[in-house]
């Protein structure tokens, strides 16, 4: 009797199962890539250096003088952000306590921050 011959039919179905695995590994390929665009893009929506360059001002003149508590101090600090930087910029400080409270909005991000300075 004659054996048959099946060496085709491994060939075939080795191809298949090839051909699948790659298409697999293009999907996740694909994923990955639009993952990475997204996380970047949240983290280039986050205003670090708007912050900072709030944070360090306000530093600038914390308990030294009375211009933070100025009205028309803060009212530029607003104006400016607002206008500039289209973010809305809240502060109040407490000079017998040390205390100081930022909060920063820019309508995607909000940030608050609350310093208390001990030594």
């Amino acid at each position: 009797m004659a054996q048959l011959n099946d060496e085709g039919q491994w060939i075939v179905m080795m191809g298949f199962v090839i051909s699948i695995l790659i298409v697999f590994l293009a999907i996740i390929v694909a994923e990955s890539a639009t993952v990475g665009k997204t996380t970047s893009e949240s983290v280039l929506e986050f205003p670090k250096t708007d912050i900072q360059d709030l944070r360090s001002l306000l530093f600038q003149f914390r308990w030294d003088s009375g211009l933070l508590e100025n009205t028309e101090f803060k009212r530029d600090i607003q104006l400016l952000h607002l206008v500039k930087k289209n973010a809305i910029v809240e502060y109040s400080s407490d000079v017998s306590t040390k205390k100081m409270e930022i909060h920063f909005f820019n309508g995607l991000t909000s940030f608050n921050e609350t310093y208390l300075e001990t030594f």
